[in-house]
């Protein structure tokens, strides 16, 4: 039986099943509903525009960091893209933004043991003065440990945290303490007098290449120059560090940070019946400046924009499809006002946030997705079930976790009382390219990315064409 034909069969008895356990009053306009849904699913996993987008999004202009010309320039053809795919109201949203440049980076162990480390200077790191910086290498198995150090103790050395290797897990939950190590110590470090700060990457790869990632401000400033390791470098240090010998280290770094703008991309699908009604559709347009982004964040503008593009290709729904394209997601600031999430919502009124019914992100790669989110309230009832109908032929399973806070672009909206859902997809492999060098197109399965469109087209036709009222169904939990 071929894949369509057995959608089709599944798609089938799914709405017969549902039918049945319906009031007579709500079977016809939601068989109808479900019945339109399972064909935009399906058209979607035939045949969509992502793979399309993010080719040539990752090929004409490579990475994009946040306020970079390449950034500008993708933003600008990002939103040629939508007007030539029918999207309307395309406008561009610019805002302020301290943007962050790599420049060049060395990094070396120096006396006994000459030999080089492969770094990456990690986001907002100040650059180090004329000639590096050395100093002797202290090394902590725990930002805990690091932070129980007295203040000023460090000085004149290299703090140094090797917390091991993030285990691989479909969820991605290992990230989170990693990335908190990230984020955290150079601020710690700064506290406690050290000169510099490097880490090992927050990564699940064993390649010989390093992750970057964002750190944070501390009174306006990122406090010192900090780096992550590549994962067999920091085995290596952490060897060496282990034979009881003092170990120096050199380090340089021509980074810097400048005044800029990054942009929003914004383009609607306005809604036939209910167009002052919003379903934003969320991802990231800038990346870091390793790879070229295809992985974080090119794959989810593709999903989000092939999903209404394909819902498109079906009729209009009653309410309105919102594709945003957020800027700066990627980057630390001096305060939160600095994102693309954070500038969106100032944008706009309260009578707006008031008609903003639904949001949902992708940013988690392209491999599959596996399971439906929904948010507190919504688990169970018709509309549940008519998505776990339409998600379950695909392979997407309804989870009784709510989803609850959404991702960093979206986080904002969602904090403001907006209903989010959350379609989770595979997340085995995604740190081991996460910001790294090998985020490059070469990484996405266009099968996979298919399956995702394919989802996000579904479940989104059940919400833009049903009179599911979200907000009263589903209030939403405001992050912490």
């Amino acid at each position: 039986m071929s894949v369509s034909v057995r959608h089709a069969v599944l798609g089938a008895i799914s709405t017969l099943a549902l039918v049945a356990g319906l009031t007579p009053s709500a079977q016809a306009q939601d068989a109808r509903t479900i019945a339109a849904a399972e064909a935009v699913r399906d058209a979607a996993m035939a045949e969509n525009i992502a793979l399309d987008y993010v080719t040539q999004l990752t090929t004409r202009f490579g990475p994009r960091p946040a306020g970079s010309p390449s950034e500008t320039a993708a933003s600008e053809w990002a939103a040629d893209y939508l007007r030539e795919h029918g999207f309307k109201n395309v406008r561009i949203q610019e805002f302020p933004l301290v943007g962050w440049e790599r420049g060049e980076e060395s990094a070396a162990i120096v006396g006994a043991n000459p030999q080089p480390l492969v770094v990456a200077a990690l986001g907002h790191s100040p650059g180090t003065p004329a000639g590096g910086i050395e100093g002797e290498v202290v090394r902590f198995t725990s930002l805990e440990a690091f932070q129980a150090v007295p203040d000023g103790s460090l000085a004149g050395k290299i703090a140094y945290v090797d917390a091991g290797q993030l285990v691989p897990m479909q969820s991605g939950a290992g990230y989170g303490p990693l990335s908190r190590i990230r984020g955290a110590g150079p601020g710690v470090a700064g506290q406690k007098g050290a000169l510099a700060f490097i880490m090992r990457s927050a990564g699940s790869d064993e390649h010989r290449m390093p992750h970057t990632g964002t750190t944070r401000y501390v009174n306006g400033v990122v406090p010192v120059p900090a780096f992550s390791l590549s994962a067999p470098d920091a085995d290596q240090l952490s060897r060496l560090v282990g034979y009881g010998e003092p170990v120096r280290v050199r380090l340089s770094s021509t980074a810097r940070t400048f005044e800029t703008t990054s942009r929003n991309v914004i383009g609607d699908l306005p809604g036939r019946t209910r167009p002052e009604e919003v379903i934003v559709l969320g991802s990231h347009m800038d990346s870091w400046d390793l790879g070229t982004g295809a992985i974080d964040d090119g794959a989810g503008g593709a999903i989000t924009i092939a999903a209404a593009r394909a819902i498109a290709d079906h009729g209009r729904t009653a309410r309105t499809l919102r594709v945003i394209l957020y800027g700066s997601e990627e980057v630390a600031q001096p305060t939160d006002t600095g994102n693309g999430g954070g500038a969106y919502l100032r944008s706009l009124s309260a009578e707006d946030i008031a008609n903003h019914v639904f949001t949902g992100e992708s940013d988690f790669g392209a491999d599959r997705v596996h399971t439906l989110q929904l948010p507190v309230g919504a688990q169970t009832g018709p509309f549940a079930e008519a998505a776990n109908r339409v998600l379950y032929p695909i392979g997407v399973l309804r989870s009784s976790v709510p989803e609850t806070s959404g991702g960093a672009d979206i986080g904002p909206i969602v904090r403001a009382g907006v209903p989010v859902f959350g379609l989770q997809q595979d997340g085995l492999r995604y740190f081991d390219l996460h910001h790294t060098a090998d985020d490059t197109l070469d990484k996405i399965d266009p099968e996979q990315l298919s399956q995702n469109v394919a989802a996000w087209a579904g479940l989104l036709w059940l919400v833009a064409d049903s009179d599911v009222d979200f907000r009263a169904m589903a209030p939403a939990t405001p992050a912490p």
